[in-house]
């Protein structure tokens, strides 16, 4: 199994950003959350397993997609 590649989406001063933990610099930024994410997901559906945890403004996940979603460690149930 490969490791999975997590990207955070998260707030700024500046706008948004998606980042890698531990990353010097933000792989994708951008002054909405939403041309973030979209940008983010982009590049982590290149990866071989990956993930895109999503936060709020004040810094709270929101949600988690894995890509793909076969890979999901804990899939929802139903």
């Amino acid at each position: 199994m490969a490791k999975r590649t997590t990207y955070h989406v998260t707030k700024t001063d500046e706008g948004w950003q998606g980042k890698k933990p531990g990353a010097d610099r933000a792989s994708v930024t951008g002054p909405t959350k939403k041309q973030v994410v979209e940008k983010t997901i982009e590049i982590a559906k290149k990866q071989p397993e990956s993930s895109v945890v999503i936060h709020r403004k004040d810094n709270i996940i929101q949600e988690e997609r894995t890509y793909p979603r076969s890979s999901d460690p804990n899939p929802p149930k139903g």
